[in-house]
């Protein structure tokens, strides 16, 4: 991994304060709605006005941004209530009639970010520019590419960077329109303590009744910032309707967040102290009982390869997972974390009992 070179978010040129709050409508429809939402959004707590004017939609045939003439009507409404704009880009042309236009602050979607050649086509055009650029995960969860888009902006001078965080696509059946997946922006903020990193509830929830719930998950991770889609008329938006509120909503919304302090006092830090301890001894104990396991794993694999038996069972692996997820529910624990740390001590099983089939000497 390369090491970013970050500027901090307290010398990008706004006064920002925890938690930053971006919102405006998914799209620019047209002058008088640009103006009207911002105009409401004035008193309502934002940082940062925001719209859509180039879309990039799953399929053709839906409404995909009203294009250039948007970007005044969203900068002379930024300038009206006194904030700074953002505008998502998605090729070269975007950038330099965004940068033209006076936009402050760009970030980059998550179609976009999937795609290494078109971020490189959007580093290219900034090399020399001053402007944060803040980046979306890509559709799928992979870490990775998400810090590979930063990489390739960072490497042309671009350091006002940051993360937005809109959650992952995924086949299986969910009450959000993305899964958060909030392991993946925590491990960025482990690798990147200073990048600042944005959530976006809207669309992560895909339904504005969820969004309070999920602006307050974000802020209770200590995450830095919430980008919320806000539409003057919501039902009647001409793109994802269902996932955007009004500005008097969202000003109801805000208020009623509790914002959390990371930082501890003496008492505080020695009451965690404790516990954290606790948590140490407990994870050592489990290291210890893991390994345990995989010894018997690797007696079960050579007892298969002595006798001609394939390692997958796959009766003995459904007796397992039921039995332990009506175990586990008895522990107030998930049945959706108990087969995720099933399948993975499986894979780990599985791993030692294919070196014992072939003969692989441990490394």
């Amino acid at each position: 991994m390369s090491n970013l070179t970050l500027t901090p978010i307290k010398d990008w040129g706004f006064d920002f304060q925890k938690p930053i709050i971006i919102s405006g409508p998914c799209s620019c429809e047209t002058e008088e709605q640009m103006t009207e939402t911002a105009q409401r959004l004035a008193n309502k707590g934002i940082d940062v006005l925001r719209a859509g004017i180039w879309k990039p939609r799953t399929r053709p045939g839906m409404f995909e941004g009203i294009g250039k003439d948007g970007l005044a009507w969203l900068v002379n409404a930024g300038k009206e209530i006194g904030k700074p704009t953002t505008v998502e880009v998605a090729t070269a042309q975007h950038v330099t009639e965004a940068l033209e236009a006076g936009v402050d602050i760009l970030w980059i979607g998550a179609r976009t970010t999937v795609n290494p050649f078109s971020v490189q086509e959007i580093a290219d055009v900034l090399k020399g520019v001053d402007i944060p650029v803040l980046v979306k995960n890509p559709i799928n969860p992979d870490l990775q590419l998400w810090l590979g888009s930063m990489e390739r902006l960072n490497a042309v001078g671009i350091t006002k960077l940051g993360a937005i965080h809109r959650g992952f696509s995924s086949y299986e059946k969910s009450k959000y329109r993305n899964k958060p997946m909030w392991e993946l922006p925590v491990e960025m903020r482990r690798l990147y303590p200073n990048m600042p990193i944005i959530v976006d509830p809207s669309h992560i929830c895909g339904a504005r009744e969820l969004i309070p719930s999920v602006c307050q998950k974000a802020l209770d991770l200590d995450f830095d910032g919430l980008m919320i889609e806000s539409h003057r008329d919501p039902d009647n938006a001409w793109s994802d309707a269902a996932q955007q509120v009004t500005p008097e909503r969202l000003g109801e919304i805000i208020a009623g967040l509790i914002v959390r302090s990371s930082k501890l006092d003496d008492y505080a830090e020695n009451q965690l102290e404790s516990l954290r301890a606790q948590i140490d001894r407990i994870d050592n104990y489990m290291l210890e009982i893991m390994g345990e396991r995989m010894d018997i794993a690797r007696k079960i694999g050579e007892f298969k390869r002595d006798n001609g038996i394939t390692i997958l069972q796959t009766n003995r692996w459904d007796e397992i997972i039921n039995d332990r997820i009506k175990k586990a529910a008895k522990k107030e624990l998930t049945e959706d974390f108990v087969k995720d740390l099933m399948e993975a001590v499986h894979q780990e099983s599985i791993r030692h009992q294919t070196r014992i089939m072939n003969n692989i000497l441990a490394e």
